[in-house]
């Protein structure tokens, strides 16, 4: 038995009932100390009953024995599972993930082609794929769409016959929780920065990510006076082919009431109010320590600030107290869905979301809670909770022509390429992780503007991953595209496809001829030309109608399976260690540029917030490794893919002769397939399981110089993660060599290949 040091007291909150609130010994706060402030509530309003639950819950506190995960399902047998919930929901208990969880409750069908569709933000993917389900867009408003970035969760559609069904997953009351004391400390600075009351609110109630907006939750900030005026003075109204641009009428049960908009505004008035008063309070505590702020004389000492003002920010406790308080204002929104069921946790926050449903207007009425974006919602919209929707269901175009009783897809719409505001140079793991799931890989690309750095690095990653032949690309605005030049369709059409040769081209010597070879025969067949999406279909150019046939039936074949040559290659280590040597610098060099240690070209230091935010995310939650288009491990995997994918190109000899180039690229590709899915694994487990503590001993630094401290041990993680492969080399980094070679030559040998002087591997005797 340990000393107590954590103490559970019943509380009231704006919940119904009792609440507990404690210090979770195992939960970090976002400072790196034990000991995170939880409030969850009780389910009761009796009093001797909530004494009994908190006593239940001290005794979990008080004996250190009970603090793994691994004792839950014993906790369960003897205590309430409302205190259970509420303890062991705190530890990272690697449960299903949200992907899982929605495999269980409709699953993907097998024989069904399964198409990813991937475009820079604005490209018009989730207005292909209104018209490709059918969904009207005044009327449907399903996926939703914008000129902001919108779609931040995964939505899966599956068109097969039968009731509509949904199942939408949810971020943990954790990871909101996080989201909220990021958006909460922005606010702070904002008032030690200066700004007025709307500058204060709009920092909490949009992340600087982009991805977690509380209005859509809490509502937006409202002025004192509605300023009617400028809204008809900004007043615009625009024709364009016959497009008025009407917007949806929302029934009264669909928007926010006059009094809850009022409710809503004051306490977001109250919020702001106290991130004023918490503010005041803490930069009083720095200025004894450093000068006012507004005395600070240079950006270093600025930054020092700023820095240990934050740090300050989440030890004080109307900041803690503050962030429950709007936590529990975010979970009372789920009690305002009157349809389905939710599922999860004993404590309240829930996993997830499920209907059934034969109507298809009332079945989308309801979906559009969790994936809506219309002001008029403001205030009650799920949709920044939302990491994954799956709907099933009758899903067809609109249009006569492109209606196909047997048609089974699996449309695949996430979030936009370069949605953070700084372009990354590397693709989310989230998305690459997916490729050898699919069948077709979906471009889809702005004719106007095409194949600009996002689409380019797509076609880098699709291609040295070995998925080249999965690519298709839609261009879509295509109705837009003029010039003096363009003076017909073939012409326009000749110009947008000059952009994709001249991107293949300019990765040639990155790829390798093979590989741009492969994507430039892909893609010769599998572009699309549309325009007018936005329109209804009816109004759709007809040529536009039936390139989207093409497409749609091209994405069907896409699930045809393929049987490759009964051949395989014969290599040799030589090369493969310089090309390796050449994947650790491009890795490393580039982050020291972002971190300030050296200059690197075209990359520009980091403010040290985002460096900040980055630790803190990989520290807080152990399944992320990235903050807003910082991606270390999709930086290593890019590297070190690319780098084998050449390598891979040159066998030394083959099983049998290869009759052509496309029976030599159909097995590298598959090797470089499982290579790619191996690499994975290779740099989440380096990088950052194995780099648990580093991460924790960077983000924990404080006061002066802090920020140079952090670079400098995030360099020290990255030099122990990918060492620098050379002639002379310790037992680390001939490790880190071994272990790549062991990930290629195991791919070889699954295809029935070798490499010369590497030992196969044991495989196990089945018995």
């Amino acid at each position: 038995m340990t000393t107590r040091i954590h103490k559970a007291t019943k509380t009231r909150s704006n919940r119904p009932g009792w609440s507990v609130t404690f210090n979770h010994p195992c939960h970090r706060r976002a400072v790196g100390k034990s000991g995170r402030k939880v409030r969850r509530g009780l389910g009761t309003t009796d009093d001797s009953e909530a004494d009994r639950l908190v006593e239940q819950l001290n005794t979990l506190l008080a004996d250190e024995s009970w603090w793994s995960f691994d004792r839950r399902a014993e906790a369960e047998r003897l205590f309430n599972k409302v205190v259970v919930s509420a303890f062991f929901d705190e530890i990272d208990s690697g449960k299903s993930d949200p992907k899982h969880q929605r495999d269980e409750i409709i699953p993907l069908p097998e024989g069904y082609a399964r198409v990813m569709m991937l475009g820079s933000t604005g490209a018009g993917k989730t207005t292909l794929l209104r018209q490709l389900i059918g969904s009207d867009h005044t009327q449907d408003r399903f996926p939703s769409t914008s000129t902001a970035k919108t779609t931040t969760a995964d939505i899966e559609i599956i068109t097969a016959e039968g009731p509509f069904e949904a199942v939408v997953t949810f971020m943990t009351w954790h990871e909101t929780r996080s989201a909220i004391e990021e958006c909460l400390e922005e606010a702070c600075a904002r008032v030690i920065q200066g700004d007025d009351d709307p500058g204060v609110a709009g920092a909490l109630l949009e992340h600087r990510e982009q991805r977690f907006r509380l209005s859509y939750i809490i509502g937006t900030w409202q002025q004192e006076s509605h300023r009617q005026e400028d809204d008809d003075q900004y007043a615009m109204e625009y024709e364009y082919e016959g497009e008025t641009g009407e917007t949806a009428d929302l029934t009264e049960d669909e928007t926010v009431g006059e009094g809850d908009l009022i409710i809503n505004n004051e306490r977001l008035r109250g919020y702001v109010a106290r991130i004023r008063e918490i503010s005041t309070a803490v930069s009083t505590e720095v200025a004894t320590e450093h000068d006012e702020f507004a005395e600070t004389s240079n950006a270093n000492q600025r930054q020092d600030w700023l820095e240990n003002f934050t740090d300050k920010l989440y030890d004080n406790e109307d900041f803690k107290q503050l962030s429950l308080d709007i936590v529990e204002a975010v979970e009372e929104r789920f009690a305002l869905v009157e349809s389905g069921a939710f599922e999860g946790s004993a404590a309240g926050w829930p996993d997830f979301w499920y209907v059934e449903e034969n109507n298809r207007n009332v079945f989308l009425k309801q979906v559009r809670w969790f994936t809506g974006n219309h002001s008029l919602q403001f205030g009650r919209l799920l949709t920044p909770l939302v990491n994954g929707i799956r709907v099933c269901g009758a899903f067809q175009p609109m249009a006569s022509e492109l209606h196909n009783a047997d048609r089974r897809l699996v449309l695949i719409d996430g979030e936009g390429l370069g949605h953070s505001a700084k372009e990354a140079m590397s693709i989310s793991t989230k998305v690459t992780e997916k490729f050898s799931e699919v069948d077709m890989i979906l471009l889809v690309d702005n004719a106007q503007s095409p194949m600009q750095a996002a689409p380019l690095e797509l076609l880098r990653s699709v291609g040295s991953s070995g998925h080249a032949h999965k690519l298709a690309v839609a261009f879509t605005h295509f109705d837009q595209v003029q010039g003096d030049n363009l003076g017909n369709y073939g012409q326009k059409r000749s110009h947008v496809r000059a952009s994709i040769g001249n991107a293949i081209a300019s990765l040639r010597q990155s790829l390798g001829a093979p590989v741009t070879e492969v994507l430039e025969r892909q893609l010769q067949s599998n572009d699309f030309y549309l325009g007018g999406l936005n329109q209804a279909t009816e109004r759709i150019p007809r040529g536009f109608i039936r390139d989207m046939k093409d497409l749609m039936e091209r994405m069907q074949q896409s699930a045809e399976t393929v049987e490759l040559p009964d051949l395989a290659p014969i290599y040799r280590t030589a090369r493969l260690e310089l090309g390796l040597r050449d994947a650790t610098d491009g890795f490393k060099n580039p982050w020291r540029g972002r971190l300030g240690i050296a200059y690197h070209e075209g990359t520009s230091k980091e403010h040290w917030t985002r460096v900040k935010a980055l630790c803190r995310r990989i520290v807080n939650h152990g399944n992320k490794n990235e903050y807003d288009g910082l991606r270390p491990v999709a930086d290593l995997i890019r590297q070190l893919q690319a780098s084998i994918s050449l390598w891979l190109d040159n066998p030394t000899s083959w099983t049998r002769p290869p009759e052509n180039e496309d029976e030599q690229q159909a097995i590298i590709n598959d090797i470089r397939q499982r290579v790619f899915i191996s690499v994975h694994t290779l740099a989440e487990r380096r990088l950052i399981t194995l780099q648990r503590a580093g991460w924790r001993t960077a983000f924990e630094f404080s006061r002066t110089g802090s920020s140079y401290r952090r670079a400098d041990r995030m360099a020290q993680i990255y030099e122990e993660a990918a060492p620098s492969v050379s002639s002379v080399m310790d037992t680390q980094t001939q490790a880190f060599l071994d272990e790549i070679i062991r990930i290629v030559a195991d791919a070889v040998e699954d295809v029935g290949g070798s490499i010369e002087g590497v030992a196969k591997r044991e495989t196990a005797n089945v018995t």
